[in-house]
């Protein structure tokens, strides 16, 4: 099987669990029922190898993902992993709602506010409990955006921008 050529990280093996090769993985990720929906995940080596595992069985307890993987049979393989990047195909995301988005389609885009003034570049998001937050990034100043739409006036992904009412020296 080829490796597909958009691949998104989406966390990393915590640990081992169990004694039957079952792993932890830590997510950056809002679905976290469990892994399910993916028929494949891909591991990243830290020799720059990247492997193709079949998700046999997976479910989510306390934020983190625990999975088994095929061929991952006993602890000692498992506990090998530690610390491995897990990755998805891109094509294999959830299909979203028109006025939702994935972060990562979000990072890299020009935030720009109703003024047509350039407030920077979306270099993450953070997760606040209370709402998303975008972090714009213009030379070395760094401005915290929430993301809800009492500010963010529209995502432009043809255009590759974020048109915010937020003013320069918010």
């Amino acid at each position: 099987m080829s490796i597909p050529a958009n691949l998104i990280d989406m966390g990393y093996i915590a640990n081992a669990f169990g004694i039957q090769g079952w792993v932890k993985i830590k997510t950056a990720t809002e679905y976290s029922d469990s892994l399910d929906g993916y028929t494949q995940v891909y591991l990243k080596l830290k020799d720059g190898t990247v492997l193709s595992k079949k998700i046999e069985k997976s479910f989510a307890r306390d934020g983190v993902f625990h999975a088994k993987l095929a061929g991952v049979d006993n602890r000692d393989a498992a506990f090998a992993l530690k610390g491995t990047i897990i990755a998805v195909d891109r094509e294999e995301f959830p299909a979203l709602d028109e006025d939702e988005f994935y972060w990562v389609d979000l990072i890299g885009l020009n935030v720009i506010n109703v003024q047509g003034e350039s407030l920077g570049i979306v270099k993450d998001l953070l997760e606040t409990g209370a709402n998303d937050v975008l972090v714009a990034k213009l030379e070395q100043e760094e401005r915290l955006i929430p993301f809800v739409a009492q500010y963010v006036v529209k995502v432009d992904m043809q255009n590759k921008q974020i048109i915010v009412d937020w003013g320069l020296d918010y």
